[in-house]
């Protein structure tokens, strides 16, 4: 296969929770001959997926690397605390961070909060990824403080959560390298941005254009058309020395008769 005759795509990376799934959708409708191949990576190896070139663009947390990317705000996610359903917490609709103080609170290697400790008690050992520690607290070890969409991500028949009104959140971004910043990257943010199909960003995809729009074109780069007969001149304006037009009081025509 030649170069010419490699397919163009576009490489979109996520992050565990993020759901691209609208996006995507939208992206193939406009840009059918144009394939995007989404590519899961967890949250703390996103920045070197770009990096390194495995992706074109990413739904990522923050932070990130401003000196080397770019991005985009999407939107701040709500954080829960993941509980059995028979806690006392699930007698209330939100809690606080010291509603969790007396509680062992988990805190997975994974954590994308960015504190350095949870509320509470903390566990004997950290679990691995959010996973694992969601499996723990279902076997009643303890509790886990982390955005919704990883709550839903993780869903468990035995588990529900409830909004930590003053926990720290995560915010997810569209990033992408900002020396990459390439047509197919401008079409995707055209897309979460929600421009729609006829926006004059992104990339350019020129329409045919009828024999009267070509003749318009090519006469704007001539200057403004004339409408045909017109001369430039005033119809009112006779140039002198035109016959029937000299000047007053005869001039060098022929001498009036005297009466």
């Amino acid at each position: 296969m030649t170069g010419s005759d490699a397919t163009v795509s576009f490489r979109l990376a996520y992050v565990p929770g993020a759901t691209p799934a609208k996006w995507v959708r939208i992206w193939n409708e406009r840009l059918p001959d144009v394939p995007l191949a989404l590519v899961q990576v967890p949250a703390a190896e996103a920045s070197g997926a770009l990096r390194d070139g495995a992706a074109d663009a990413g739904i990522v947390r923050l932070p990130v690397d401003c000196t080397f990317f770019s991005a985009i705000p999407l939107y701040t996610e709500t954080t829960v605390v993941v509980v059995p359903k028979d806690h006392l917490v699930t007698a209330v609709d939100e809690v606080s961070l010291a509603d969790l103080a007396d509680e062992v609170v988990l805190h997975p290697l994974d954590d994308v909060l960015g504190w350095e400790r949870p509320p509470g008690e903390p566990a004997f050992e950290r679990p691995a990824t959010t996973g694992d520690a969601v499996e723990l607290v279902a076997a009643g070890v303890g509790l886990l403080v982390v955005p919704q969409s990883l709550a839903r991500l993780h869903h468990h028949r035995d588990l529900t959560y409830r909004p930590v009104v003053d926990a720290p959140q995560s915010s997810v971004v569209l990033s992408w390298p900002e020396e990459a910043h390439t047509d197919l990257v401008e079409e995707f943010i055209g897309i979460v941005r929600g421009r729609t199909v006829n926006s004059t960003r992104g990339r350019a995809r020129p329409q045919p254009q009828t024999p009267a729009q070509r003749e318009d074109q090519r006469a704007d780069g001539r200057g403004t058309r004339r409408k045909p007969g017109a001369t430039g001149r005033s119809s009112r304006t006779t140039p002198r020395g035109q016959r029937g037009g000299g000047p007053k009081g005869g001039g060098r025509g022929r001498p009036g008769r005297r009466g």
